[in-house]
C-alpha cells in the first residue's frame, strides 16, 4: 500500500508541473487531450451555466454571476494545483516511511501528519512542531520549499500578463462603441464611416481589427481562460466585436463597389482564423437550430439604407447570395460560442433608434447627436 501511495504520490507531482508549464509558461496552445485544467473547466463551466439559466432570473443577476466565473475559476485552477501538489508530496513521504520527529517523540505517525508537514513546508512556515529526520525526508522537505516557492512565483507572475491581454482587449472593443453602436453591428459601422466621405475611410479602421483579432487569438490560445472573461457592458462582448470585423468585412468585399477588397479580404482572413481556432479551444460546437440573422427584408433594408448614405453598391444579381455564401464560412463558429459561453452574437442589422451606451446615463435622458441615425434615413455623406 505504501509503495502505490508513493507511486501514486510521484505521479501527481509530475502531472501538476507539467500542467503548470503548460498552461503559465508555455505560450501556445496544449492539444494533449487528457489535462487537468481541461477536466476542471469541462466539469465547473457546465454546472456554472445551469446555476446562471435556472436559479438566476435576472439578466442583471445573471450577468454578474457569469462574468464572475473568469476569475474565481482561475484563482480555483491554482488552488487545486496547489492542493494536489502538497498531496502528492505527503503520499511520498507516507510511501516511502520516512520518519518525523513530532515535538519530542519520533516514529510512524498517520497520513494526516504528513500532510501537515508537507503544506508547512510547501508554504514554508517553518513552524518546526513536526520535522523529517531521514536524509530521504530531509532532502524532499528542502525541495518541495524551493519548488512551492518557485511555483507560487510563477502563478502570480502569470496574472499581470492575463490583465494585461484583457485590457488590450478590451480597450478597442470600447472603441467601438461610437464606430458601430451598441451592441455594435456591421450596418452601423459602414453608415457612420460614410460620413467621412472617403472610400478609404474603412482602410485605418480594418488594419486596426486585422490587429485586434490576430491578439485576440494569441492572447486567448495562451490564455484560454480570457475567453470567459466578460466585458464592462452586458451588450458588448469579445465575441460581438469579432463578429461585427466578419460582418463588415463580408458586406464591403459582397456589396461595396469602391473599397479596398485587398485590406477587407486579410482582416477577413484573420478575424475568420480567430473565430475557428476560438471555437476549437473552447470546445464550441455549431447549434442544431440557430436564428437568421440576415432575412432577405432585412437584406433589402441594409441594401437601401446604403444606397441613402452613398455608399457605391455593387451589381444587385446574386448579392445576396454571395453575402449568405461568405457568412456561412464564419457564422457557425461564432454560434457554437455563443452558445458555448452565453454570448449573444449581435445582429448584421442594427436596430433603429438604439442609443449607445456612452449616450447613457443612470439618471439623464439618451443624449442626440453621432450614432443616432436610423438606417432609413439618408446619410450626410458618402465614399466618393
Amino acid at each position: 500500500m505504501r509503495i502505490v501511495a508513493a507511486l501514486l504520490g510521484i505521479g501527481l507531482i509530475v502531472a501538476i508541473l507539467v500542467e503548470g508549464f503548460e498552461t503559465v509558461v508555455q505560450p501556445r496552445r496544449v492539444t494533449r487531450r487528457y489535462r487537468i485544467t481541461r477536466v476542471y473547466y469541462s466539469a465547473l463551466w457546465p454546472t456554472w451555466r445551469w446555476i446562471a439559466g435556472s436559479l438566476l432570473k435576472t439578466s442583471k443577476r445573471r450577468s454578474a454571476f457569469l462574468g464572475a466565473f473568469g476569475p474565481l475559476s482561475l484563482l480555483g485552477i491554482f488552488a487545486t494545483w496547489v492542493a494536489v501538489l502538497i498531496v502528492g508530496f505527503a503520499m511520498l513521504q507516507w510511501g516511502l516511511r520516512d520518519p518525523v520527529l513530532v515535538n519530542v517523540g519520533a516514529g510512524d505517525v498517520g497520513i494526516g501528519t504528513y500532510l501537515y508537514l508537507s503544506g508547512t513546508t510547501f508554504f514554508t512556515l517553518g513552524y518546526g512542531d513536526v520535522t523529517p529526520m531521514g536524509s530521504l525526508g530531509r532532502a524532499l522537505a528542502v525541495a518541495e520549499s524551493g519548488l512551492g516557492f518557485g511555483f507560487l512565483g510563477a502563478v502570480l507572475s502569470y496574472l499581470p500578463a492575463l490583465f494585461q491581454a484583457y485590457s488590450r482587449r478590451e480597450v478597442e472593443i470600447s472603441l467601438l462603441d461610437a464606430r458601430a453602436g451598441s451592441p455594435p453591428t456591421a450596418s452601423q459601422l459602414i453608415l457612420r464611416a460614410a460620413r467621412t466621405d472617403s472610400a478609404s475611410a474603412m482602410d485605418p479602421f480594418l488594419g486596426e481589427w486585422e490587429r485586434w483579432s490576430a491578439e485576440l487569438l494569441e492572447s486567448q490560445l495562451s490564455f484560454p481562460v480570457l475567453g470567459f472573461y466578460r466585458s464592462q457592458h452586458d451588450n458588448q462582448s469579445w465575441l460581438a466585436a469579432l463578429t461585427t470585423v466578419l460582418d463588415t468585412c463580408a458586406v464591403l468585399l459582397t456589396q461595396v463597389s469602391n473599397v479596398n477588397t485587398y485590406q477587407a479580404q486579410v482582416t477577413f482572413a484573420i478575424a475568420r482564423h480567430a473565430a475557428v481556432d476560438l471555437a476549437l479551444v473552447l470546445r464550441a460546437r455549431a447549434p442544431a437550430h440557430s436564428s437568421e440573422r440576415l432575412s432577405s427584408e432585412q437584406f433589402a433594408a441594409l441594401r437601401s439604407a446604403l444606397k441613402s448614405a452613398n455608399v457605391p453598391l455593387g451589381d444587385m444579381a446574386g448579392a445576396e447570395e454571395a453575402l449568405r455564401k461568405l457568412r456561412g464560412t464564419y457564422e457557425p463558429f461564432l454560434h457554437g460560442l455563443g452558445e458555448r459561453l452565453l454570448l449573444t452574437v449581435p445582429p448584421l442589422v442594427s436596430e433603429d433608434g438604439v442609443p449607445d451606451n456612452w449616450q447613457r446615463s443612470a439618471w439623464m435622458k439618451p443624449t442626440p447627436g453621432i450614432g443616432t441615425q436610423p438606417m432609413g434615413t439618408p446619410g450626410e455623406g458618402h465614399f466618393g
